[in-house]
């Protein structure tokens, strides 16, 4: 199988959009992913438990992307095998009227994982660059001060938001927050296979809604916001990845393998050691236990 390299996905540079791959063939069958990504999988598991025991990091994985991209089903898929108390997934929709009184990012600091977890969250604090941009009317709802019109949603108005993103992101990784953020970069004539077969498959019809269409016929658009949020917010400390989505089971693969080895980069994360007395008086706790 072709190995899956960081720095292949890894954008440290301004990227164009339609010149990144939408296919990873890893030169392999299907099951055969699939079986690479059960064992990785577990690996991701198990290191999952030494991250709780040592309680000094969290991990916030941002998952993007066009309708279709399968970012539900690589949650579903990626994160199977770890403890259900050390993952936490939020999917953000249209903001509630609550949510709307507060500043954009307010429900997104409420999201946030505790140490020693991992936060999975489908769609993201991006959704406030990417569906807002391209409907600008959006911004109106948060009945902001010195905005009252869309004319006052302005490149400045974005340069402050962008500005505002990277600020939280940056805050979040000094106190020991991981930032991964997956871009699922899927094509153009994969997302109308996609649809066309929601609207085949009867048990799939749920998925589609009429609107999917509507945003469909913006595809261009939402491609120029992508990548422009993309090059202004990639940083060290919270980068993005492209992941070419056509090929489901291969964009898992991608990403929980990007996960794993990137995360065993940290070798400061550790199980913590008893203290030396509780160490060295394990043989009479062991004794008390089999006395009783």
């Amino acid at each position: 199988m072709k190995e899956i390299k960081i720095e292949d996905h890894k954008i440290i540079s301004k990227i164009e959009l339609p010149k990144l791959p939408t296919l990873l063939d890893l030169e392999e069958t299907d099951d055969e992913v699939k079986k690479e990504l059960k064992k990785i999988r577990k690996k991701l598991g198990k290191l999952q438990d030494t991250l709780y025991a040592h309680g000094k990091y969290s991990v916030l994985v941002c998952l993007q992307g066009m309708d279709t991209s399968g970012k539900d089903s690589l949650i579903r898929e990626v994160f199977k095998d770890f403890n259900a108390r050390g993952v936490e997934v939020m999917s953000f929709k249209v903001p509630t009227t609550l949510e709307l009184k507060h500043d954009y990012l307010w429900r997104h600091y409420l999201a946030l994982p505790a140490r020693g977890k991992f936060g999975v969250h489908n769609r993201t604090h991006y959704e406030n660059v990417l569906v807002t941009r391209v409907h600008p009317g959006y911004i109106l709802g948060e009945n902001l001060p010195g905005v009252n019109s869309v004319d006052d949603v302005n490149e400045a108005f974005w340069n402050k938001r962008f500005n505002e993103i990277n600020n939280f992101e940056k805050h979040l990784a000094k106190n020991g927050t991981l930032i991964f953020k997956f871009f699922m970069n899927l094509s153009k004539n994969e997302q109308k296979r996609r649809l066309l077969r929601r609207l085949d498959l009867k048990e799939k019809n749920w998925k589609f809604s009429a609107g999917d269409l509507k945003e469909r016929k913006l595809w261009e658009n939402y491609m120029d916001c992508y990548q422009d949020a993309i090059n202004r917010t990639s940083k060290e400390h919270a980068p993005w990845f492209n992941i070419p989505a056509d090929n489901k089971p291969a964009a898992r693969l991608a990403v929980a393998t990007i996960l794993h080895k990137t995360l065993k980069q940290y070798k400061d994360i550790d199980e913590p050691e008893l203290d030396a007395k509780t160490k060295a008086n394990l043989h009479l706790y062991k004794e008390q236990l089999n006395n009783e």
